[in-house]
């Protein structure tokens, strides 16, 4: 049941839906529960494997590195934008 407004206001709507939910312990975001954050984790790990080939670790170690970190805090803001806001949690 959505929750009333002030008089004569409409009913808040309900929370957005989140493609990662925060962890239940500790602080992050779990595993995705909706199709765009399956999207959005497939894409990044695919664009890891992809990293093998594109900057060979035995190769080029620190471009690897490098990528691999780049494409983290790429995912790692999608998950702050998409996600549920997280805080530190005892359970």
């Amino acid at each position: 049941m959505p929750k009333s407004g002030i008089a004569g206001q409409p009913p808040v709507a309900p929370d957005p839906k989140y493609w990662f939910p925060a962890k239940r312990y500790g602080w992050g975001w779990g595993l995705p529960v909706t199709w765009q954050g399956w999207l959005a984790l497939a894409i990044f790990l695919g664009l890891v494997v992809a990293g093998v080939f594109l900057f060979p670790p035995r190769k080029a170690l620190a471009a690897y590195i490098g990528y691999v970190a780049v494409l983290s805090v790429l995912f790692i803001g999608v998950c702050w934008l998409k996600g549920e806001p997280t805080q530190w949690r005892w359970g």
